[in-house]
């Protein structure tokens, strides 16, 4: 697989507990932006071993903030050097009070056929704690709104264990998102990142965090409820009605190549990745020529394996033993299953197949797990 992600650094204010690369600044600086953009999508198509796409990511930041016609002019320039295969999935991320009638049918001349929503949660005062800008009532209209204009493909973000968050209200969040007409779900327990307000709200003694039990508690009744509403559980944090897997998520997890166009974006071509640095103004003054922009790591043999371990333990399927042995011999597997017997042992790992994987009961400690795989 080959794909793309072009990052969108613009918000018009900042969530506290992010710390992805974005900026506050406005229209002059977008439309500047957007044409740097264009031009480095185009100075590094040599980038991919082929020029046919599978998937196109635009994240962000809030993709969602640019104008008709700037994404109009990011999608002539790709589709003028790429082609996308016939089954692409091309994903734009949206904030729920972006979504409007004029809003889809912009998006509906251009190749987006799925739309991911940063939701986060359906409770008001949850919302307005993580400086969110919608309510849970535009996000609920968001999502229907798509669908009725014929948007099939809708993802959405949930955060739980956060500050004071009680387990009814977690509940509510995960019915309200099922009862929607969403075919994926992403949710992820909340992380307290350096350098955000969130951490230093924490430091301060202003918040606390979930407590560990009641964080895991949440996450069995998220997977009790996908599990009975006919979902799948296909990788740690994420979830989908049947044939509706993240196709770029899932590409990264399975070693996909791919160009990541934008200040922060990171690229990889299997032997080697590189990234932008953090720096739009930079990004602009050089129109998007980032050679003098980018950091570059080889990927050795113990990184590889180390990836590999962490990304493919991640997902349902685990990992296979049949591409490992290819990667790094019979001796390798055999090294690996030596790492996993304790796992194994203590039902944490499963053997099925020529697959290794983890059981419900080592989902609950796959990091430790996962550690105990990796030789790096």
């Amino acid at each position: 697989m080959n794909g793309i992600y072009l990052h969108i650094p613009f918000c018009k204010k900042r969530c506290i507990y992010c710390d992805f690369y974005s900026t506050v600044k406005g229209e002059e600086t977008i439309t500047q932006y957007v044409k740097a953009l264009c031009n480095e999508l185009s100075l590094r198509k040599d980038f991919l071993p082929s020029l046919n796409i599978d998937s196109v990511y635009i994240g962000g930041g809030t993709p969602s903030l640019l104008s008709p016609k700037q994404l109009e002019t990011i999608f002539k320039t790709l589709t003028s050097i790429y082609f996308l295969n016939d089954n692409a999935e091309v994903t734009l991320e949206a904030n729920p009070d972006d979504i409007s009638g004029d809003f889809i049918r912009s998006i509906a001349s251009t190749p987006v056929n799925r739309v991911s929503l940063g939701v986060q949660s359906f409770d008001d005062r949850m919302l307005k704690f993580l400086n969110r800008r919608h309510s849970s009532l535009q996000a609920i209209k968001a999502i229907t709104l798509l669908a009725e204009k014929g948007l099939e493909n809708i993802s959405m973000d949930l955060i739980y264990s956060l500050p004071g968050q009680t387990l009814s209200q977690w509940e509510q969040d995960i019915d309200k998102a099922l009862s929607l007409p969403i075919k994926h779900l992403s949710s992820y327990t909340l992380t307290y990142e350096e350098g955000t307000p969130l951490m230093r709200m924490l430091r301060n003694g202003n918040i606390s965090e979930a407590d560990e039990e009641l964080s895991l508690t949440m996450y069995t009744l998220l997977m009790d409820k996908v599990a009975n509403a006919g979902w799948e559980h296909y990788e740690i944090s994420n979830f989908a009605t049947p044939g509706y897997r993240a196709k770029h998520n899932s590409g990264y997890w399975k070693g996909m190549f791919y160009l990541g166009c934008g200040p922060s974006a990171h690229s990889y071509d299997g032997t080697s990745r590189t990234w932008n640095a953090k720096d739009i103004d930079r990004y602009i003054t050089q129109n998007g020529d980032t050679r003098s922009l980018q950091e570059k790591e080889i990927i050795t043999q113990t990184m590889r394996w180390d990836e590999t371990v962490m990304v493919a333990l991640r997902t349902k399927e685990g990992i296979d033993l049949t591409y490992f042995s290819n990667l790094f011999g019979n001796q390798g597997k055999d090294k690996l299953l030596h790492y996993a017997s304790r796992d194994i042992q203590d039902g944490n790992l499963k053997i099925e197949g020529q697959r290794l994987h983890l059981t419900r009961k080592g989902l609950f400690v796959s990091d430790s797990v996962i550690v105990n795989l990796m030789r790096g």
